[in-house]
């Protein structure tokens, strides 16, 4: 009885094959004879590859990372893939499950077909498709819901088609892309995302063969909505799998025992705002690579979250850390977080103009120091002083008398910052951050007043981080003619910054930073540099309400140092430049050790003519013969005007000390821009910028 059930099946067996082999033959046989097949092959049209091209928008971190991707315009996530970004146990278990004979065929597998035609009339159903992974990317590029039999000649050309057209490896390549793996999700990239919450470059051998049984029937057996259909899926590749040697008996049990993802996770969405901008200002353009760090972006932007939302309902924060070689961006955080509606996230906050408050004084000193006004070891008078009908307050209402320009920078006081900054006119402050680049906004219908110096303008975070940054820079660039400050300028001010007292429980002495904070306690900010790094941190409401004990100090200054000890290296200095004047007040040149608080009086009476500068010019080229190898001549200096003795400096270093004639001489030592400045007996300046050949 047993041996008749055989004999049967064996006939069935047979019967099946040999119709499966007839209707192959019949196949071929139309494909080069038939005048109906050539019709039909003409009436499909040549092989169309534009839906691979359309494909997910992604923007790109500085090593390749992805920071964030983007729907196709249809809405479907299609990530870019190659078969280089996905691990090469799932490309050993998808050919060995789908296509054994992938490498061999040319684009159909006739074992493969006489198998299916078999099955189909044994069983008078289709039961497998015989398709090859090309005539499965066939299918792909041509989607269509027939399943008859004109159908499945379609792919079959296609395949021959596509096998004459593309290599291999590059139709795997598009199988990889396009496969569909449930809802919107195309592509084993975006489905290795979307159920790892990772990048399918390193998967487990459980991931593997999910992915490769998911693209089968991908609806009814989604993870996230069926997932024991799916792990019955993936238990089946994985029995074939061990079944042909591409894993071990013991992969094979631990990728049973791993556990079925039963949900998607969100993709990423690091410097939202930074790759929303990317992707406006170049929309046609498929991936968008940014000079951000992603782990450094990840890490800050938890780090400013958490800060924020500690500090208050309904406020946001903002970050910027710039390269200070490059000026590039390494992270930006526009916001607490892109879909926080009730922090208004979408806002980026770099790019918003706010009030700095006292965060743009250092650029004031550096003024000073360069154009011989002051020096940091200059004392300054802090006592209530009216400058017409202005007159400004320290923060703390309080007054500490005599002080060190150094002192008076450290502890933010605005009196004696006012004072610095009518002697070198707030106009000339405006415009020299304006020369560097950065946009400062006047109130409309406002005079350009002292009052510029302690928060009155408008600037944007972005900005105020990129000026530091070019303090940073400053003291070891020798083409400094349109940078923010001067070399010697630019590291007096890093001198004094870094001893600044730190925010509670930080260590101090090395990092250089500024704090400031908004009238009304509107906005809080800090901002630290060392020689590599500068980053600028902002504290506030988005919709510019008042926050009550909102300050820079308590709320800004914490984030600063915290983001700087993500940067995973300590804090280096900036080395002092040649002609940097290290000395105390005693030791300074009589002009530059008081700022004079009688200046108009004393000017009226020993000065005949307002004091300047000769020679050499404004802006002048001077050919000193510096370019031709030798040492060069000395740069003649002459004044007119102001009283003796005159105290010449360059480079906000003293070169002419007490000298009672008008002229002096000055050797430099190489080619470059250089600032000259002359101050008088009555603490009188003049200055200019000159470039020596």
């Amino acid at each position: 009885m047993a041996a008749e059930v055989r004999d049967r099946r064996f006939v069935r067996r047979a019967r099946a094959f040999g119709a499966g082999a007839l209707a192959l033959v019949a196949i071929l046989l139309a494909g080069s004879l038939g005048a109906s097949f050539s019709r039909f092959v003409r009436d499909m049209g040549p092989l169309d590859l534009s839906v691979a091209q359309e494909r997910s928008t992604i923007v790109l971190d500085r090593s390749g990372q992805l920071l964030r991707p983007f729907t196709t315009p249809e809405g479907r996530w299609r990530l870019p893939v190659t078969r280089d970004d996905v691990d090469p146990q799932f490309l050993r278990m998808l050919i060995h499950y789908e296509d054994r004979r992938f490498h061999e065929h040319a684009g159909i597998d006739p074992l493969a077909m006489l198998r299916a035609a078999g099955q189909a009339i044994a069983a008078g159903r289709i039961v497998s498709g015989g398709s090859t992974l090309t005539m499965q990317v066939a299918r792909l590029l041509e989607p269509r819901g027939e399943r008859d039999m004109a159908a499945k000649l379609r792919q079959v050309v296609r395949a021959v088609q596509l096998e004459r057209a593309l290599s291999k490896d590059e139709i795997l390549d598009l199988y990889l892309l396009l496969a569909p793996y449930g809802g919107n999700l195309e592509g084993v990239r975006a489905a290795s995302i979307a159920y790892f919450g990772r990048e399918p470059k390193r998967l487990s051998h459980a991931e593997a063969a999910l992915l490769v049984a998911l693209p089968q029937s991908p609806e009814t057996r989604r993870p996230d909505r069926f997932p024991q259909v799916a792990e019955t899926a993936r238990a089946k590749v994985l029995a074939r799998a061990l079944e042909g040697g591409v894993i071990d008996v013991r992969d094979a049990d631990r990728a049973a025992r791993e556990t079925v993802p039963d949900g998607r996770r969100p993709f990423p969405m690091l410097a939202a705002h930074v790759a929303e901008q990317a992707l406006a200002a170049a929309p046609d353009e498929r991936v968008h690579r940014l000079t951000i760090d992603a782990r450094l972006q990840t890490d800050l932007e938890a780090l400013v979250a958490e800060r924020a939302m500690r500090l208050g309902p309904g406020l946001s924060g903002a970050l910027v850390v710039l390269d200070n070689a490059s000026g590039e961006t390494r992270a930006l955080v526009g916001s607490v977080g892109y879909l926080r509606h009730e922090r208004r996230g979408a806002i980026d906050m770099t790019r918003a103009l706010r009030s700095p408050g006292s965060a743009l004084k250092p650029f004031i000193y550096a003024l000073a120091f360069e154009s011989g006004v002051a020096h940091p070891e200059t004392i300054l008078e802090d006592r209530p002083t009216r400058f017409g009908a202005y007159a400004p307050e320290n923060f703390d209402l309080g007054h500490l008398g005599a002080v060190t320009a150094r002192r008076a920078l450290q502890s933010s006081l605005n009196i004696p910052t006012v004072d610095l900054l009518s002697r070198v006119g707030p106009a000339r402050f405006v415009a020299r951050l304006r020369q560097a680049g950065a946009r400062v906004v006047v109130p409309r219908e406002t005079a350009l007043g002292l009052a510029v110096g302690l928060g009155g303008v408008g600037v944007s975070l972005r900005d105020v981080a990129m000026l530091y940054s070019g303090l940073a820079r400053a003291p070891s660039d020798a083409d400094f003619g349109a940078s923010v400050a001067e070399p010697v300028a630019a590291w007096y001010v890093f001198d004094i910054l870094r001893g600044a007292p730190p925010p509670e429980g930080a260590l101090g002495g090395l990092l250089a930073y500024k704090t400031g904070t908004s009238y009304g306690f509107r906005d809080a900010w800090a901002v630290g540099y060392d020689r590599d790094t500068t980053i600028a941190v902002w504290v506030g409401r988005a919709d510019g309400g008042s926050a009550p004990g909102l300050t820079g100090r308590n709320a800004a200054g914490p984030i600063l140092f915290d983001a700087f000890s993500r940067l995973s290296r300590k804090v280096e200095p900036i080395a002092a430049p040649e002609h940097a004047l290290i000395a105390t007040t005693a030791t300074l040149p009589p002009p530059l050790r008081h700022i004079r608080q009688d200046r108009p009086k004393t000017i009226a009476a020993t000065a005949s003519a307002p004091l300047r500068i000769a020679f050499p010019p404004d802006g002048a080229l001077v050919d000193l013969g510096l370019n031709y190898g030798e040492r060069g001549q000395a740069l003649a200096l002459k004044a007119q005007g102001g009283a003796a003795p005159f105290t010449w400096l360059v480079n906000g270093a003293p070169v002419a000390t007490l000298e009672l004639r008008r002229e002096a001489a000055w050797p430099p030592d190489g080619a470059g821009f250089a600032r000259i400045s002359v101050v008088d007996a009555n603490g009188e300046t003049q200055s200019v910028s000159v470039r020596l050949e």
